[in-house]
């Protein structure tokens, strides 16, 4: 008689840093585009108020990353939120870093 694998799929909770990393990364976002809109309608005027908002996003952004790779550490939870997290907070401080370096 042949033998029958039984094979068991659990629902597992995503890791909590990769919530975080994710929250963090949509806010980070959400603040590049508050700096644009603001940097258009002041027209130079203000301008430490749009790099103030720049400037905490790239922390926000350096925080998400970081957590990002900590909730790989997390065992037995999925990482799909750590993944989206990282790699999106990634991208966005190279942005910002570009942004700062190019001066804009």
């Amino acid at each position: 008689m042949a033998r029958r694998y039984r094979y068991s799929f659990t629902k597992k909770k995503e890791a909590k840093k990769g919530k975080l990393s994710a929250g963090l990364a949509a806010a980070s976002f959400l603040l590049f585009i508050t700096a644009v809109v603001l940097a258009y309608l002041l027209d130079d005027s203000f301008g430490f108020l749009v790099g103030g908002v720049g400037l905490f996003a790239t922390l926000l952004s350096v925080y998400g990353f970081i957590m990002g790779l900590l909730s790989f550490s997390e065992e037995g939870r999925s990482h799909k939120t750590s993944i989206i997290g990282s790699i999106s907070n990634g991208l966005f401080l190279i942005v910002w870093i570009g942004v700062y370096l190019t001066g804009l």
